[in-house]
């Protein structure tokens, strides 16, 4: 039983990357474009702040490799069998965590996002949690406390998938309903419940899950 557990649990996770690679390749080329001041055209969050446009594509680079690199930690054989790659490139997602969390508050308090105060509000507060869950995930590694470790992990897992929701929710609704409540300034009713619903419903499910396991 345990096997057949581990079995599902690593077909899940790797099909979970070969899901999320497509769209960390575009976010990493988009944002290493960004970088070098190559992009092919004019950009919505381009400003003429150098620090404002570093903090987007750094942001956007290192939040596309985290959500590719985290499923890759849960999988059971190679946190059983490879320890030390399981640590140090835990450490590597920690520092891109900390990149993506710290580059998006401040692309926010320095140009704000195009939605408004609603978007403002709903992608700080998901940076924030970004960055807690991140340390908090590291903290107890390092303190050997193990089934600490392993239920921030939980919750950073879940929030480091938020950027692919973000954007699954939208193919999904606009698939079912050609953008209703959707509108190219995000101020529609479905952008509005999307500043918090691409992250916030599945930490909720976390915490849920890890309140039930106990």
């Amino acid at each position: 039983m345990s096997r057949m557990k581990n079995v599902l649990q690593t077909s899940s996770l790797v099909l979970l990357v070969l899901l999320t690679l497509p769209f960390a390749i575009y976010a990493i080329n988009f944002a290493l474009g960004g970088l070098r001041g190559a992009m092919p055209e004019p950009h919505y969050i381009q400003s003429n702040n150098p620090v404002a446009n570093f903090s987007i594509f750094s942001h956007m680079a290192a939040g596309a490799a985290i959500t590719v690199l985290v499923p890759l930690q849960l999988i059971p054989s190679l946190r059983l069998r490879l320890p030390m790659l399981h640590r140090w490139s835990g450490r590597l997602i920690i520092l891109a965590a900390v990149v993506t969390a710290i580059g998006g508050l401040a692309y926010i308090s320095l140009r704000g996002t195009i939605g408004g105060i609603p978007m403002n509000i709903g992608f700080s507060l998901y940076g924030v949690l970004v960055l807690l869950t991140a340390l908090q995930t590291i903290r107890y590694a390092r303190a050997r406390r193990t089934a600490d470790h392993n239920a921030w992990a939980l919750r950073f897992f879940w929030l480091a998938l938020g950027s692919w929701f973000y954007r699954v929710h939208y193919g999904l609704w606009y698939l079912a309903t050609d953008g209703l409540w959707s509108t190219p300034q995000f101020t529609g009713g479905f952008d509005l419940v999307q500043s918090l619903a691409f992250f916030l419903p599945y930490l909720i499910g976390a915490e849920v899950y890890l309140r039930i396991k106990k």
